[in-house]
């Protein structure tokens, strides 16, 4: 399965709770709900260039499965963790630097969208994305 390409946000579900769960502010839930995101992922085998842009940045990032690495949230929180393929999906684990708390995430493809899941502390979210 591959995830290369652009992708869009369609729509997001309970992604407002899981941000209040992660620790937003308010008034950063109501901006990122509504960020325009963009995220374009080039795969070479085993090694990842992901692409964000948002109304409030751009970021790229490299990584290669199995390895850890730091990323940082839109909102500032600092996370550190690997990406590891499970089968036709791939699976984030991430640490909080700030509280040690873990983020786990998921992204598969489904038809002719990209679903990216969260969990954290219990509470679940999706983004779901269109080719685009």
């Amino acid at each position: 399965m591959t995830f290369n390409g652009s992708w869009k946000i369609e729509r997001n579900d309970n992604y407002e709770k899981f941000m209040e769960q992660m620790g937003i502010n308010m008034v950063k839930r109501k901006l990122a709900a509504h960020d325009n995101l963009k995220i374009i992922i080039e795969q070479t085998g085993d090694k990842f260039h992901v692409k964000e842009t948002s109304n409030f940045r751009t970021l790229e990032i490299d990584f290669t499965l199995g390895v850890t690495f730091e990323y940082s949230l839109a909102d500032g929180t600092e996370l550190s963790g690997s990406w590891i393929m499970e089968g036709d999906m791939m699976k984030g684990v991430f640490n909080r630097k700030d509280n040690g708390k873990q983020l786990t995430t998921t992204r598969i493809i489904q038809g002719d969208e990209l679903i990216q899941s969260y969990n954290y502390e219990g509470v679940d979210a999706k983004r779901i994305f269109k080719r685009g």
